[in-house]
């Protein structure tokens, strides 16, 4: 490494003045705007911790999404917080969905899950299971002649649907045996009246 270069002294009139060494000299080019520099991320991904009340079996109530209100029985519990749910849809019209752990109540009610196939509920867990189909963007001609008119209606893949019967026929048929009016109380819709209080329900 150089040594930096001394600065030159150079006389104007009766005094002198010190040059610095163009090396030394400040650019005279500027950003219009700060340049951020990125943070540096200490923390590394964790396991999502899950709470006790979640177990495979349990009644949950959903708060928020398309189902808000509904109750569903807990099938697994998948990466980074996910819960995998089902209604079942027989009862409730939810199907097989994966969930946000934060946003549902669990109650002390419990499902028997015995009997029920545990490759469908592994092959449900996967992430391509609940993938979107890419649809061809349509150009030129065709997407202008197809402006205003309605939208396909989405068609659900043939082995969900099979999927979806086979877990509700095992679930059905233990509400069954233990408590019929299970049916009843999943087919209902939880939500609040005046004068609730939600930190005093024991659910």
């Amino acid at each position: 490494m150089s040594a930096p270069q001394e600065p030159t002294t150079k006389k104007f009139g009766k005094g002198e003045r010190s040059i610095p060494h163009p090396s030394q000299k400040a650019s005279k080019y500027y950003p219009a705007e700060d340049e951020k520099a990125a943070r540096k991320v200490r923390k590394g991904i964790r396991p999502a911790k899950v709470r006790a009340s979640l177990q495979p079996g349990t009644v949950l109530i959903l708060l928020a999404g398309r189902f808000r209100g509904k109750r569903v029985i807990l099938l697994k519990h998948l990466p980074q917080g996910v819960l995998l749910v089902t209604g079942p849809f027989k009862v409730n019209g939810v199907p097989l969905r994966r969930v946000n752990a934060r946003y549902v109540i669990a109650t002390q009610t419990k499902v028997d899950l015995s009997g029920l196939d545990s490759s469908v509920v592994e092959k449900a867990g996967g992430e391509d299971y609940f993938a979107r189909e890419k649809k061809e963007k349509k150009t030129g001609e065709e997407a202008f002649f197809k402006q205003g008119e309605k939208p396909e209606p989405k068609k659900i893949a043939s082995n969900r649907i099979e999927d979806q019967r086979t877990v509700d026929k095992a679930i059905l048929a233990n509400i069954k045996k233990t408590d019929p009016f299970l049916i009843s109380y999943l087919g209902s819709t939880f939500s609040l009246r005046k004068g609730d209080k939600p930190h005093a329900m024991v659910f």
